[in-house]
C-alpha cells in the first residue's frame, strides 16, 4: 500500500501576505497589492489558494485594549479522563468564555485560555469547568499582564 502526503510551502510572497494578514485581517487586497508591490489580482489569487490548501483556515476578530482591559483572563491546564475526552471537549466547546482549547503533552491533557468580565465570574467559570464530565482536575492560572502579543 502507497500513502501520498502532500506538504503546502509557502514562498516568501505568501508568508509577507500572511504576515500582513495578521496585522489586519481585513486589509484589502490593493492595499496588500500596494504594500508588496504586487497587482490585487495577484494577492487575490494567493489569498485563495491559501484558502483552498488550508494555510488559512479562517478569519476572526481581535478585540481592542480598550475592551479586553477589565476583563479577567486564565490559563486552565485540564487533566482528562481518557475515555471521556471527547464529551468534555464538546461541552468546553459550548462555553463562550473557552476562547481556546490546546492538546498538550506533559504533566497535563489540554489548556484551555478563558475570558470572563469579573473576578467572580471566573470563580464560578473555574468551578463549572471542574465539574465537566470527563474532566479529573484543573489548575489554572490567572493572566496578569500580556507582554507579547503578535
Amino acid at each position: 500500500m502507497t500513502y501520498t502526503f502532500f506538504v503546502m510551502t509557502t514562498d516568501a510572497i505568501d508568508r509577507e501576505i500572511l504576515a500582513l494578514l495578521r496585522e489586519d485581517g481585513r486589509a484589502s487586497t490593493a492595499k496588500l497589492g500596494r504594500r508588496l508591490g504586487l497587482s490585487r489580482t495577484t494577492v487575490h489569487s494567493r489569498i485563495e489558494r491559501l484558502l483552498a490548501r488550508q494555510v488559512i483556515t479562517g478569519f476572526t476578530v481581535r478585540m481592542g485594549p480598550d475592551q479586553e482591559r477589565g476583563q479577567i483572563q486564565a490559563q486552565v491546564m485540564i487533566t482528562l479522563v481518557p475515555k471521556l475526552q471527547a464529551r468534555a471537549e464538546a461541552a468546553l466547546r459550548r462555553l463562550p468564555e473557552v476562547r481556546k482549547l490546546y492538546a498538550v503533552s506533559g504533566q497535563h491533557d489540554s489548556i484551555a485560555i478563558v475570558v470572563t468580565d469579573t473576578v467572580g465570574e471566573m470563580d464560578r467559570l473555574l468551578d463549572l469547568i471542574g465539574s465537566l464530565d470527563g474532566i479529573d482536575r484543573t489548575v489554572s492560572s490567572i493572566v496578569l499582564s500580556t507582554r507579547i502579543d503578535r
